[in-house]
């Protein structure tokens, strides 16, 4: 780029809109939300599974620790088990956006490190693919639950994007001037 970082639409796309967009960059479609949401149930009946697999492995990790010790533990699992279930929903628009994007503000609030939610994620899988085979469509329902599960870590990151830029945007001035010192041309 000669030094020279240009200024790219996909910065402007903000909030909510980031939602439409990784939907239409994954190709989510009505029918594989529709899939999703009539497994609901399987995943409120999975969700304490999950739950007791997820903070039992967070549990054995000193750093991790770290985040969850003196939190109550019941509050926890309540709160990964809606998150799980969430996935089900069948719905995912702006209310469903923001909700996960609070999530990640909360995450970036307390200073959790974005790899320990990402590494988490060979947790969720298994039992998001084993609701997915329960579906009269299994290969498409699981097609969609790994979509489902992409734009959650996607605009989970964008969480954690938001408030870095936000920093460096006050440090610096500006946007682009952020934007640039990022991208190593500053």
């Amino acid at each position: 780029m000669n030094g020279q970082l240009r200024s790219r639409s996909s910065w402007g796309v903000k909030g909510a809109a980031v939602l439409d967009e990784l939907i239409a960059l994954m190709g989510l479609s009505a029918e594989e939300a529709a899939l999703l949401g009539d497994l609901a149930g399987e995943a409120a009946v999975r969700g304490p599974q999950m739950a007791e697999e997820f903070y039992g492995r967070l549990g054995t990790h000193a750093n991790a620790v770290e985040f969850i010790d003196g939190v109550p533990m019941a509050g926890l699992h309540r709160t990964i088990i809606e998150w799980f279930i969430q996935l089900f929903g069948g719905s995912y628009g702006a209310d469903y956006a923001a909700r996960r994007l609070r999530i990640g503000e909360v995450h970036v609030k307390i200073g959790l490190p974005v790899r320990y939610p990402l590494a988490m994620l060979d947790v969720i899988i298994p039992h998001g693919v084993a609701i997915a085979k329960t579906s009269r469509e299994p290969e498409a329902a699981q097609r969609a639950f790994y979509k489902v599960l992409a734009l959650d870590a996607a605009i989970f990151n964008q969480a954690y994007e938001d408030n870095q830029l936000a920093h460096l945007v006050d440090l610096v001035g500006g946007e682009m001037l952020a934007r640039r010192l990022l991208a190593g041309e500053g």
